[in-house]
């Protein structure tokens, strides 16, 4: 199908999750710094330099701090009072924000990934405009599915009614739409989930 630049593209950065494997009480993985810049920072400066636009961060636990490090920058941020409950109710939030709605495809990635980088999301844009907006579209390492995943409009309802912390795998497999897999590389699969992690992968805690 040919590549069809009109296809429009927004993006969901979840930035809302509790982080429990941090510790009770622990430093907050989000804030945690990678090149002198807070991950969730980090994360969105990645989004907005993209061929996705508008761009949702959906906010949940300690949210004013998550708004404060995305402070400045030209991105909706958008609470989801049922963060809690796990990252479904977060996307489903997102992706109900009436900006997102307007848009052919929805990129829902996860702020906690320090390796993605603007040109793995512009690929991933790219390969959903070839598509014709109609493909779902997965970042993967080999044939190890990751994230982020472009979802096209046509799963938007479905992706609005999930909940509690049912992600998109299942929806993904139930949706009978083709699946194009486009390989980034180690970062499609790297999130950085406890303190080790983070120090590992080259960052700075904070608070």
């Amino acid at each position: 199908m040919e590549h069809r630049k009109d296809v429009s593209v927004a993006a969901i950065l979840l930035a809302a999750g509790q982080a429990r494997r941090m510790g009770e009480n622990g430093p907050h993985k989000l804030l945690a710094e990678f090149d002198n810049v807070p991950l969730v920072r980090r994360s969105a400066i990645a989004l907005l330099a993209s061929n996705a636009t508008p761009i949702v961060a959906v906010t949940g636990h300690r949210q004013g701090d998550i708004e404060q490090a995305l402070a400045g920058l030209d991105i909706t941020t958008l609470f989801n009072p049922s963060y809690v409950t796990g990252m479904g109710s977060s996307v489903a939030c997102g992706v109900s924000h009436p900006k997102i709605a307007e848009c052919d495809g929805v990129l829902v990635m996860l702020a906690d990934m320090p390796g993605i980088m603007t040109e793995h999301i512009d690929s991933m844009v790219h390969a959903f405009q070839q598509s014709g907006g109609e493909a779902i579209v997965r970042a993967s390492f080999g044939d190890k599915p990751g994230h982020p995943v472009l979802f096209p409009r046509l799963l938007y309802d479905r992706l609005m009614r999930l909940e509690g912390d049912v992600g998109a795998r299942e929806l993904i497999a139930d949706s009978e739409l083709p699946v194009v897999m486009i390989d980034i590389g180690p970062a499609a699969l790297l999130d950085v989930d406890t303190p080790t992690a983070i120090i590992e992968n080259g960052g700075v805690l904070r608070d």
